[in-house]
């Protein structure tokens, strides 16, 4: 339950366990012990089934949570509990007292705040919580303060935002003509799996960019008086350099306005670059709408290129490179180069290619060039 605070870092899904669970979890052991025979002992089994798969397990639908939990109660429930030495964590002790006084003020010792070491998650894990914990905060914040323009000096509202409007169309990329589009995806062979997830990404940039190009235009129009302003929402987050959430609802999620728009011009480039100039050595697999789509379509293409396979049993299989995206010159011979992953929880050693623990205080790494290949199971 004290995990679910960490987000994703403590349970991949964040699930409701509550005192009830506890409190029959407690019961059962009880119950346990009252009947179980005393030459035979504790049935460590069963009480570790009933916990980590049935009261707390019960409602864990993610199977890494179910391992994760399974393997929390392989440590904790088992004979070396009676042990003088037995600790959940260091300092966590089953304390053995005589009165109710003693457990009292054994329990008025343990610290108030408990380091994510105890759930045993990385320090890190903590700064994380608490980043997230004061944007929770000042976002409240923003959301409750008065909205209206003050006769104050300096520039209006209205003013900052129409200038930020303005800024915005002058640099948004020009639309994709549909028969030129469609021309060059014909010369670089339609039918091509990637060329059709390459068709349904740009048909899906071509919404988001039709959509912030009406919703600026509108927008400017209504600080100007010409039309009545149906976009107050968006005015109100773009003062404060948020995502309206017109255009969220089409596109991708994003700390603040100004990243979210210099993704879209990196977005794009990915696109147009793709389509007018050829295939890209090396994709950026995070800049796209379905990047699991692009993962089908390398299957596919790899399937169709080698005699006899079958699209069912040809898995997707990765080898993370020492080179950055910077030093890759050419595609490789199959399958194909991406980037732009990171790591969080988790720190990387180039030199060896493997996992190591996070470094205190750098909460992300960012990966080198993954090569992303399919391999026939059969």
């Amino acid at each position: 339950k004290e995990r679910r605070k960490f987000g994703p870092l403590g349970w991949n899904i964040p699930y409701e366990f509550n005192s009830a669970d506890f409190t029959a979890s407690v019961q059962f052991i009880q119950n346990h012990l009252d009947e179980c025979d005393i030459k035979k002992g504790i049935s460590w089994n069963t009480v570790r089934y009933m916990i980590g798969e049935v009261q707390y397990g019960g409602r864990v639908t993610d199977d890494f949570d179910k391992r994760l939990l399974n393997c929390f109660a392989r440590v904790w429930f088992n004979e070396k509990m009676f042990d003088s030495t037995f600790c959940f964590h260091t300092g966590y002790k089953i304390p053995v007292c005589k009165t109710l006084e003693q457990y009292f003020e054994y329990i008025q010792s343990l610290p108030a705040m408990d380091s994510p070491k105890v759930f045993g998650l990385h320090p890190n894990a903590d700064i994380a919580y608490q980043s997230n914990t004061a944007a929770d905060v000042l976002d409240t914040i923003t959301n409750i303060q008065p909205k209206e323009s003050g006769a104050g000096p300096g520039e209006t509202r209205e003013a900052i935002v129409y200038r930020l409007a303005e800024d915005m169309l002058e640099k948004l990329p020009p639309d994709y003509i549909p028969h030129e589009a469609s021309s060059r995806l014909i010369k670089m062979g339609q039918l091509n799996s990637m060329n059709i997830f390459l068709r349904q990404e740009i048909d899906r940039m071509q919404k988001v960019i039709t959509i912030l190009r009406n919703s600026l235009n509108d927008l400017k129009l209504a600080i100007e008086g010409t039309i009545v302003m149906s976009e107050a929402n968006a005015l109100d987050n773009m003062y404060d350099a948020r995502i309206p959430q017109a255009w969220k609802r089409v596109s991708w999620d994003s700390s603040t306005l100004g990243f979210w728009f210099t993704e879209l011009l990196e977005r794009n480039n990915q696109f147009s670059t793709w389509i007018y100039e050829g295939r890209p050595n090396v994709f950026w697999m995070t800049g796209f709408f379905n990047p699991q789509g692009f993962l089908t379509a390398m299957r596919q293409e790899a399937t169709r290129a080698h005699k006899g396979w079958a699209l069912d049993t040809v898995t997707i299989h990765n080898e993370v490179l020492k080179q950055n995206k910077e030093e890759i010159t050419a595609p490789p011979s199959e399958g194909a180069y991406i980037y732009g992953l990171y790591l969080e929880g988790a720190g990387w050693d180039r030199r060896n290619s493997k996992l190591i623990e996070s470094t205190p205080k750098i909460l992300f790494v960012q990966l080198p060039v993954v090569h992303m290949f399919a391999v026939n199971t059969t």
